[in-house]
């Protein structure tokens, strides 16, 4: 039976949060043969390939670079019409692929993105993402602006490959996307699809110098010898 969603998960790592990940992945209000789940793995020196082994239907490691790399193989790999992508750290609600699929139904409707709740519950945190969630609101009802973000985007695939998949950059390829999908299709905002986002880089590296370091990265066009926000060795 060909799966109705493909959901493709870069890893570089992630033994600590991947099993997690794929635990709530498990638990889906989607029917289990209605969905696979691809671990793009960036050669990690730990025990993530294994761990992932467990619970994926496939884990392969990446042969273009950088974490766009990673996810546009997964979407090569990908043997259903409809690609969810989020992060080995990450935990999904129950209902997470069944909204995709519900909404990846609507006419014309090519992508669709959401929000992120803190999993180290604090209140400096809950405050951080509930601006980022915020804004990623306004700049959708304005219309300045899709924030897409890899840990909760899904899309049509063949619409994605036509748009020429993400690009190859150091940061940044999650939100770019979206620039180039909009000229395939409609593109949905949706408040209620939220997953949880792990704050331990933030906690580990600040907050603002981690949010600095982004910035400057996209603002350089997703390049910089300066930093290396994507390959840095979590705790």
């Amino acid at each position: 039976m060909t799966p109705v969603i493909s959901v493709v998960i870069p890893s570089f790592n992630e033994e600590a949060g991947i099993e997690r990940c794929l635990l709530s992945l498990e638990d889906q209000t989607l029917p289990r043969d209605q969905y696979e789940v691809i671990v793009v793995d960036g050669d990690s020196k730990d025990r993530t390939r294994e761990i992932a082994s467990c619970h994926a239907d496939r884990v392969f490691i990446q042969t273009s670079p950088k974490v766009g790399g990673a996810r546009n193989d997964g979407v090569l790999a990908a043997e259903a019409d409809l690609i969810a992508t989020t992060d080995a750290d990450c935990i999904l609600p129950r209902d997470w692929l069944e909204r995709i699929r519900d909404t990846l139904s609507l006419d014309g409707v090519v992508m669709v993105y959401g929000t992120v709740r803190p999993i180290e519950d604090s209140f400096r945190n809950r405050l951080s993402l509930w601006a980022a969630n915020t804004f990623s609101g306004v700049c959708y009802r304005t219309g300045l602006m899709y924030y897409t973000l890899g840990c909760n985007t899904a899309f049509r695939k063949e619409a994605f490959v036509r748009a020429g998949m993400y690009r190859t950059i150091d940061a940044g390829d999650d939100l770019e996307i979206a620039r180039r999908m909009v000229h395939e299709g409609r593109i949905l905002f949706d408040s209620a699809l939220k997953v949880g986002f792990s704050m331990r880089r933030y906690e580990q590296f600040g907050m603002i110098r981690s949010l600095y370091q982004w910035l400057y990265i996209v603002v350089k066009g997703g390049e910089s010898g300066r930093y290396t926000y994507s390959r840095r060795e979590y705790k």
